[in-house]
This record gives C-alpha cells, sequence and structure tokens, in this order.
C-alpha cells in the first residue's frame, strides 16, 4: 500500500474550514447567540470581504485604464462596476476600512453604516445585508474581521458558497405538512 499526499487544494479546504470554525466558535462563545442568529452577522462579513476582493481588482483595473487613457479616471464611478456585475462599495463600507478601525470606536455602528451605504449604492441589495452589528463589543467585532481577513483572497471555487452551506444551521429536511395558513410550505429544521 502506497500513501498518496492529499492534493494541495485539500489542504486550503481544510485551513479555511478550520478558520471559519474558529471565527463561529469565537462568536458563538462571545455573542449569547444561536447559531441561526449568529451566522447572519458572520456571513454579512464574509459576503463585505469577497465583495471588496472584487472590488479592489475592477479598481486597479480602471486605474491603470485612466493612467494609460485621455479619458478622466472612472475608479469613483459607480455605473463602471456595476458593468462588470460586481458591486460598488463607498470608502467607509470596505472591509478593510472597517478592519483597520480601532477597537475604541463602536465597530458595530461603523459595520451597520457600512451595510446601510453598500445597499445604498446598489439597491439590488435594499433590506438584504445585516444590520445587527451594534449587538456586539467591539473587541468582538474587531476578532471576527481580523479571523474573516485570513480567509485567502486567492480560493478558486465558489468559496462564498461553501461558506454558506458550511456557516448555515439550518437545512430544510422535510414538509411536516403541505401547507400552513397563507399556502406557506412549513419545513422542520435541524442543526448542522
Amino acid at each position: 500500500m502506497q500513501w498518496i499526499a492529499p492534493p494541495e487544494k485539500d489542504t486550503e479546504n481544510a485551513a479555511l474550514e478550520k478558520r471559519l470554525w474558529d471565527a463561529a466558535d469565537q462568536f458563538r462563545a462571545n455573542s449569547g447567540l444561536k447559531a441561526q442568529e449568529y451566522s447572519g452577522p458572520i456571513l454579512g462579513l464574509i459576503f463585505l470581504r469577497f465583495a471588496e476582493l472584487r472590488f479592489s481588482a475592477q479598481r486597479a483595473i480602471l486605474e491603470k485604464a485612466g493612467s494609460s487613457s485621455r479619458r478622466s479616471s472612472r475608479v469613483d464611478e459607480p455605473a463602471a462596476y456595476d458593468a462588470e456585475g460586481i458591486l460598488y462599495l463607498p470608502e467607509k463600507a470596505r472591509f478593510d476600512y472597517l478592519l483597520n478601525r480601532p477597537e475604541a470606536e463602536d465597530i458595530g455602528a461603523k459595520v451597520n453604516a457600512a451595510m446601510r451605504d453598500i445597499e445604498k449604492e446598489n439597491p439590488q441589495l435594499a433590506g438584504v445585508l445585516p444590520k445587527t452589528y451594534n449587538l456586539f463589543t467591539s473587541t468582538l467585532l474587531k476578532e471576527l474581521l481580523k479571523k474573516v481577513s485570513e480567509i485567502p483572497a486567492s480560493v478558486d471555487y465558489d468559496a462564498f458558497g461553501r461558506i454558506y452551506e458550511y456557516l448555515n444551521p439550518l437545512h430544510p429536511i422535510q414538509p411536516r405538512h403541505e401547507s400552513a395558513p397563507g399556502n406557506q410550505i412549513s419545513y422542520q429544521f435541524y442543526r448542522v
């Protein structure tokens, strides 16, 4: 029998999963919330991290194009990002801006404001992003931001979908009954 080393991608996945569990465990232990309550804020910050990675890559392209052409730079035009299917992020709504806030600031209020600014610039997200970060201490949010910043920018698979699956504590098993009041299907849920 011959030992075969695990592929590099499996090692990266294991490291990513460990970071995610560490972040979720830290949030669970220090927030006093149930899984369905803390997964939303964690996913919101992870979403913001990936949105900023895409935004920054597009910004670099726009900066390069602006410096090599006679046209004015479009780096601060939301339409230049929207045309590529990328969310425009105002400066104070960027992950790195939030990560670099001192712990003495009300980080929860800053993250809530960032989520509102993103929804304002990207109306398709109106009412979707979590805005309950003021419920958590600045220390806890600062640590969570640091953990999320460790997620590698080079992940080459649908990382956000994998993270969502990994952190989402609810999965439907089966309908309890065909329909509930209002013709809505009712589901039972279980913790992964």
